[in-house]
């Protein structure tokens, strides 16, 4: 099987980018083939509300119509036995990009009818990894569980089994003496980078490349 990260951070070796290689690697460890997609590298927008992809008979029904960077991607997601959405978490949301990849992503499969159903040719398995500079109170407090319970719920209607892991109280910076940055302890984010990120964290994101390419704990 294949396996899909998706990238919605800019940065591409840092904390979202990492453990999405890590999650990727789990898959490898069961023999799953692995694609890593930085979506900063594309060139797209969200949905335009075109509706083509709603239009009854018309040729890109379940479809998405717009022709960009992003639509090969898409189109590679169709063949994948898994897929693992990856983001900072920016103001209590995900990034932009990685919003836009959603709706373009998951609209087209949504039927509007009573009940809805998905489009989507089969199940497939997918993940979600959050990354975030708040801590783990800090997250419970602002709300944060909402959103990720709200997407882990968009992707089970449109695909299947989902999960998702959080990384909070992540390390931002490589130097905290060059930014303007003083409500936080450089000692204090640079131990926890080393004794829980590249520990815990890591492990826990090879672990659900493993289960998504596995399957083991995830039926479908």
């Amino acid at each position: 099987m294949k396996v899909m990260a998706i990238n919605g951070s800019p940065r591409k070796k840092w904390n979202t980018a990492t453990l999405l290689e890590k999650s990727l690697e789990g898959a490898a460890s069961c023999g799953a083939e692995t694609e890593l997609v930085h979506l900063y590298d594309l060139d797209f927008k969200g949905c335009i509300s075109c509706f083509a992809c709603k239009t009854r008979g018309g040729k890109s029904y379940g479809k998405c119509a717009v022709r960009d960077d992003l639509a090969a991607v898409l189109s590679r997601v169709e063949t994948a036995g898994a897929i693992i959405l990856g983001s900072p978490v920016y103001f209590g949301d995900v990034t932009g990009e990685l919003r836009s990849f959603m709706e373009r992503l998951m609209f087209p499969y949504l039927t509007y009818t009573e009940p809805y159903r998905s489009l989507f040719p089969g199940k497939i398995r997918t993940g979600f990894i959050y990354t975030m500079n708040s801590t783990e109170e800090q997250m419970k407090e602002r709300g944060y569980i909402q959103l990720f319970g709200l997407n882990e719920t968009y992707l089970k209607m449109i695909f299947g089994a989902s999960e998702y892991i959080c990384s909070t109280d992540t390390c931002q910076f490589d130097d905290y003496s060059k930014v303007v940055a003083d409500r936080f302890d450089p000692g204090i984010k640079a131990k926890r980078r080393q004794e829980v990120f590249f520990t815990a964290d890591c492990g826990r994101a090879f672990q659900m490349g493993a289960r998504l390419a596995g399957g083991s704990g995830l039926p479908v």
